[in-house]
């Protein structure tokens, strides 16, 4: 008999090779599958709901995996996380039945770009935030936005490397809003490409720097061309939100992270 679980994992990216297990380990999966499966005395593979490139964050990673022995909830959280480095840490554990899959029930997925406007370069927030010493215009970039939003084949925002079997993609919302010297970027989508929300952020902080207009992005997006937009924005200030799914499941949303990144 074995038990599906559930956890959701809150990770720094700034120190892996991003998610995906690799042969010679460095990824938050190979961390990840050491320490359960040193808790759990057997061997324990994960599946994600989304997996994330090198440097990038996670606030609400979701995993599932099959567990041969049983345990309480909390059990799995405090001792697994007596196995996991500094930088990762479960946040919740819950057994949503055995049919459950973090990948393929997901009814959508959201990430943040955290970035800050400075003259000068970060220092305390080094690998937390994306970083542009030119003002931005806010209005500009919400109204260039605008065009992503729906149902679009995002072709021009694909990175060669993309594995998905199809570009078009559902984009149900950007929200842009600054904080002091940060501002914060929202997006919500069916599912995203491979450096998708990197390269809008080329995008759209090209027009936000006033060197596109507002029309351009619109031009990119019906190209569907990789070479006609900017190039992809750096991982540092990018986080994978997370998955949500239909609430019968009952898993959780919300984390303590997401009330440390300022402009929520």
């Amino acid at each position: 008999m074995t038990t599906r679980v559930a956890l959701g994992l809150s990770y720094r990216g700034e120190a892996y090779k991003g998610w995906q297990s690799q042969p010679g380990g460095g990824t938050v999966q190979d961390a990840l599958e050491a320490a359960l499966s040193q808790f759990a005395a057997h061997p324990v593979r994960t599946i994600c709901a989304g997996r994330t490139d090198a440097g990038v964050h996670g606030l609400n990673q979701v995993v599932h995996f099959d567990a041969e022995v049983e345990r309480d909830p909390f059990s799995w959280i405090r001792g697994s996380n007596r196995y996991l480095p500094k930088d990762i840490a479960i946040q919740w554990c819950e057994f949503p039945g055995a049919d459950f899959h973090a990948r393929n029930h997901a009814r959508g997925r959201r990430y943040a770009y955290l970035l800050r406007e400075a003259v000068v370069r970060p220092a305390i927030e080094t690998g937390s935030c994306g970083w542009v010493f030119r003002p931005l215009d806010g209005d500009a970039m919400r109204a260039a936005a605008a065009v992503l939003i729906g149902e679009h084949d995002f072709s021009s925002f694909r990175s060669a490397e993309c594995q998905a079997l199809s570009p078009i993609k559902q984009l149900r919302a950007i929200h842009i809003k600054k904080h002091g010297a940060y501002w914060r970027f929202e997006f919500d989508a069916s599912a995203f490409l491979h450096h998708m929300v990197r390269n809008i952020m080329g995008c759209l902080i090209a027009v936000g720097s006033g060197t596109r207009s507002v029309q351009w992005l619109a031009e990119v997006l019906a190209a569907r061309n990789r070479q006609v937009a900017a190039p992809t924005f750096a991982p540092d200030g990018l986080y994978f939100v997370g998955p949500y799914y239909d609430a019968h499941l009952h898993l959780p949303e919300h984390v303590a992270a997401l009330d440390w990144l300022p402009g929520a």
